[in-house]
C-alpha cells in the first residue's frame, strides 16, 4: 500500500491531474454510454413487443388467416414479410409455422402458447433461441369458437441486434475518442494551470542556487499569487535576519579588535621586558598587569553579551515566578561593589514576573551599570519599582535627542560614549529581555538632569496572583 502511494506521489502534478481527469471523464462517458445503450435496448424491445402484440391481435380477427397458414401461404403474401406465422388448433397435430421449410430454423412452441390456446392467459410474449437465431414470439387467442385455437407470430431479433451492435460499437468508439480528448484537454489544462507553479518553483530553485533573495514577481490574486506573496514575506524576513547577522558579525569583529589589540600590546611589552633582561618598575608592571586584567574582563563581558544577543530561541516552556524586587536588590548590591563612590536610592514594591531569573537579573544589572557609568563620582542613582515599572535615573549628562531612538540598538554608541569603556550591547540585552517577557523599555530625560531608563514587565503583585 505504501509503495503504491509512493509511486503515485512520485509522478508529476501535471501527470496526476491528467490521469485523474481522464479517469473521471472515462467513467462519465462509460456511465452515459451504458445508460444510453440500456435505454435504447429497452425502448427497442418495448416498441417491438407493442408492435408485435398489436399486429397479432389484429390478425387474430381475420377468419381466413388459419386457412392461409394451413395452405402454407408465405407471410410476405399476407403483408407480413418480416414475421413468421403459426396457427394453433388443438384438433390438429402438430401446429406448424408457415415458414418451417427446409433451411429455416425451427421454432418450437411451448406451454406459454398452449396456455393461450386454452384461454388460461390473455397472451404470451417471450424470446425463443433456436441456436441459430433469436425470435420474439407472441401468442393471442384466435377463432370465434371456444378453446383450442391461438395465433402465434414470431419476429426475428437479428435487425434489432444489429442496430444495438452498431450502437455499442459507436458508443465504445466515441467513448475512447472522448477519453483521448479528455486526456489531451487535461494535459493542456494542467500545463497552463500549473505554469505559475512551475515559474514559482524555478524562482525558488534560482534563489536556493544563487542565494540571492530577490522577491518573486506576483501575478493575479489566486492561491498561487498568495503563495508567492507569502514566500516574498519569508524572503524579506530571511534578508533582514541575514542583514542583522552580518551586522552583528561585523560589529562584533570591530568591537573585539580593540581589546584584543590592546591586550596583545601589553603582553608583548611584558614579554620584551622579560626577554631583554630589563626590569620594569614595580608600579609600571602592576599597572600593565591591571590593564591586562581589565581588558580580559572587558573581553569576557563582550563575549558574554554577544552570546546573550545571539540567543534567538523563545522562552522555555517551563518558566518560574521571579520576584522582580529581589532581582533589583541583588543587582544593586553587585553594581554598588563596582561603583563604591555612588549612592543608590532604592524604592521597590513586590512584583512577580513569570520568566527567566538570569535574564531578568542581567537586564536590571545592565540598566544599573549604564546609570553608574554616566553618573559623576558622589552622584546618586535612583531606582524605583512600582507595579512592574522599573525606573532608573542617573545624574549624568543625559541622552541627546538624536540618540534617544538608537540607545537600544546593538553596538550603538553616542559620540560622548566612544571614549568610555563598553561595547554598546548592554542596553540591547535589556531590550531583548523585555521583548522575550512581553514587556517594553524606553529612554527618557530624567527630571534630575540625567537619563531615565524605564523597563515595564507584566506580572502581578504576589505569587498567588501570578499562579492564578
Amino acid at each position: 500500500m505504501r509503495s503504491r502511494e509512493r509511486w503515485h506521489y512520485r509522478r508529476s502534478l501535471a501527470s496526476r491531474v491528467t490521469l485523474l481527469t481522464t479517469i473521471a471523464v472515462g467513467l462519465s462517458v462509460a456511465f452515459v454510454a451504458l445508460g444510453a445503450f440500456v435505454t435504447t435496448r429497452v425502448q427497442l424491445g418495448s416498441s417491438l413487443d407493442s408492435s408485435l402484440l398489436e399486429r397479432a391481435q389484429q390478425a387474430a380477427t381475420q377468419t381466413t388467416l388459419a386457412n392461409s397458414v394451413r395452405a402454407d401461404i408465405p407471410p410476405w403474401a399476407l403483408g407480413a414479410g418480416d414475421i413468421r406465422i403459426a396457427f394453433i388448433d388443438l384438433d390438429e397435430n402438430p401446429p406448424i409455422f408457415s415458414a418451417d421449410r427446409a433451411g429455416d430454423p425451427r421454432i418450437s412452441l411451448g406451454e406459454e402458447e398452449l396456455a393461450v390456446a386454452l384461454r388460461q392467459e390473455p397472451f404470451s410474449l417471450r424470446t425463443v433461441d433456436t441456436g441459430e437465431e433469436r425470435f420474439r414470439v407472441v401468442a393471442v387467442p384466435a377463432g370465434a369458437s371456444g378453446q383450442g385455437q391461438a395465433l402465434v407470430l414470431a419476429q426475428s431479433l437479428a435487425p434489432q441486434e444489429r442496430v444495438l451492435g452498431k450502437l455499442g460499437f459507436v458508443t465504445v468508439l466515441f467513448g475512447i475518442a472522448g477519453m483521448i480528448t479528455a486526456g489531451i484537454a487535461g494535459w493542456a489544462v494542467a500545463s497552463n494551470g500549473l505554469r505559475p507553479v512551475r515559474r514559482l518553483t524555478g524562482a525558488v530553485e534560482t534563489i536556493a542556487r544563487t542565494e540571492q533573495l530577490t522577491p518573486i514577481q506576483v501575478e493575479g490574486d489566486d492561491e498561487v499569487a498568495r503563495l508567492a506573496t507569502a514566500f516574498n514575506q519569508m524572503l524579506l524576513a530571511l534578508e533582514l535576519s541575514r542583514t542583522r547577522q552580518r551586522q552583528l558579525v561585523a560589529d562584533a569583529g570591530h568591537e573585539l579588535r580593540t581589546p584584543l589589540t590592546s591586550l596583545r600590546t601589553n603582553i608583548e611589552l611584558l614579554d620584551q621586558a622579560d626577554a631583554g633582561g630589563l626590569s620594569l618598575p614595580a608600579e609600571a608592571r602592576a599597572e600593565l598587569l591591571a590593564d591586562v586584567a581589565a581588558q580580559i574582563e572587558e573581553l569576557s563581558q563582550l563575549v558574554g553579551d554577544l552570546v546573550e544577543l545571539a540567543r534567538d530561541e523563545p522562552l522555555p516552556t517551563v518558566v518560574e515566578a521571579v520576584e522582580l524586587a529581589e532581582a533589583v536588590d541583588h543587582a544593586v548590591e553587585r553594581v554598588r561593589r563596582r561603583a563604591p563612590s555612588l549612592r543608590f536610592d532604592v524604592d521597590t514594591t513586590p512584583w512577580v514576573v513569570q520568566g527567566e531569573t538570569g535574564t531578568l537579573e542581567r537586564a536590571v544589572t545592565n540598566l544599573l551599570d549604564n546609570a553608574a557609568k554616566w553618573s559623576p563620582p558622589g552622584g546618586t542613582v535612583r531606582v524605583h519599582l512600582d507595579r512592574g515599572v522599573l525606573t532608573v535615573d542617573d545624574e549624568g549628562p543625559g541622552i541627546a535627542e538624536h540618540d534617544l531612538p538608537h540607545v537600544f540598538d546593538r553596538f550603538y554608541r553616542s559620540e560622548e560614549s566612544r571614549a568610555m569603556p563598553g561595547s554598546g550591547l548592554g542596553l540591547s540585552i535589556v531590550a531583548q529581555a523585555a521583548s522575550r517577557h512581553a514587556g517594553s523599555v524606553r529612554a527618557e530625560r530624567s527630571p534630575h538632569g540625567g537619563a531615565r531608563l524605564v523597563l515595564e514587565l507584566p506580572g502581578s503583585p504576589s505569587l498567588v496572583d501570578a499562579h492564578s
